[in-house]
């Protein structure tokens, strides 16, 4: 009997050993899966996701849903295994999504800004595709820079030395134009009251020849219009494709999806390009879980998404916003439209 009994412990140690590092010690890898899918016709928390204020607005249904990709980290080995087989999941290393060296607040605050890129990215282009009137606004000012302690992002610059704002290039152009040490007469105007100050250039840290002020200016919609988007602890750009199909949707007659529930992703430029994103078969799966029926998927994905479409899913390729808005109109009149196929 006590034979036996050391037989059966000796047998189970290696697998109590395996148990417990299973369960304590952590892989190098990361799960990426579907996650949360956002209607950015809707609202989140109480807050439409794509508030519009001071203009008229055109009523809307359905769903214009924005997608993401959920990341699993610090997984032990059973995690990793059951991630791996669930046929939703798929494993990569880790340091291919928190870059070795690099703190994982700094990456966090990367995704973050590119995110807030994005939105401004979504709020041009779709103006712009509307043919709506912008401004030129700070989008944000460097800590050491000369502006810092006079000008502030979302501050509308009117005039430079007396010459209008219309376009970012037109601040690059005059700061450019001045030495360093001379000084810049700005007109500018915050919470609709128009202030001027003088401001003494700096050297540009690129070329010492040339003026610098020490901010990025952007555009924006002209008040008393204004466009806040209100979705909080999303990282990455690959929503502004979606945002900006919201916004014509709710500045412009009729609807864009026909009241059906279509989802999509990509990043967009302020010129309305659509770019390629990460993670597009987790993203498919996420809009079909939703309910989604059609997906916008940017050309450049096109490939990967064929491959792996879930059932039901009907794929659009869009290489730009007007695409975009094209197909949509192709859809619900009942035409055809240009697929991944």
């Amino acid at each position: 009997m006590n034979r036996r009994i050391l037989t059966l412990v000796a047998a189970l140690i290696p697998v109590l050993v395996l148990g417990a590092a299973g369960s304590v010690f952590t892989v190098p890898f990361v799960a990426l899966g579907p996650g949360p899918t956002f209607n950015t016709l809707g609202e989140v928390e109480g807050k439409q996701v794509v508030d519009v204020r001071g203009a008229a607005l055109d009523p809307t249904t359905g769903h214009l849903n924005m997608t993401t990709v959920s990341v699993r980290d610090g997984l032990n080995i059973f995690e990793a295994f059951g991630f791996w087989v669930s046929g939703e999941h798929g494993l990569v290393p880790r340091a291919e999504v928190y870059p070795p060296g690099v703190p994982r607040e700094e990456i966090d605050k990367s995704n973050q800004q590119d995110f807030k890129d994005s939105e401004g990215n979504a709020e041009v282009a779709a103006l712009h595709f509307l043919n709506l009137p912008t401004v030129v606004l700070v989008h944000n000012v460097a800590d050491e820079g000369p502006a810092r302690d006079v000008l502030a992002a979302g501050d509308e610059l009117v005039s430079i030395n007396g010459a209008p704002v219309a376009a970012p290039k037109d601040v690059v152009t005059a700061v450019s134009a001045s030495p360093p040490g001379s000084q810049i007469h700005v007109v500018y105007r915050r919470d609709n009251s128009e202030q001027a100050a003088d401001i003494t250039l700096a050297a540009r840290p690129d070329d010492p020849n040339k003026g610098y002020l020490g901010l990025t200016p952007t555009e924006g919609a002209r008040p008393p219009m204004a466009v806040t988007f209100n979705l909080a602890d999303i990282g990455g750009p690959s929503a502004g494709l979606m945002f900006s199909l919201a916004l014509i949707d709710k500045l412009s007659p009729g609807e864009l999806n026909g009241g059906k529930f279509v989802a999509g992703t990509g990043t967009i430029d302020q010129d309305g390009k659509v770019g390629p994103i990460g993670g597009i078969q987790y993203k498919m799966m996420a809009a079909r879980d939703a309910g989604a029926e059609t997906f916008m998927v940017p050309a450049a994905n096109c490939n990967e998404a064929k491959q792996r479409t879930p059932d039901g899913l009907h794929l659009v390729k869009v290489e730009n916003l007007d695409d975009a808005v094209r197909s949509l109109g192709d859809i619900n009149a009942g035409r055809s439209t240009v697929g991944c196929g």
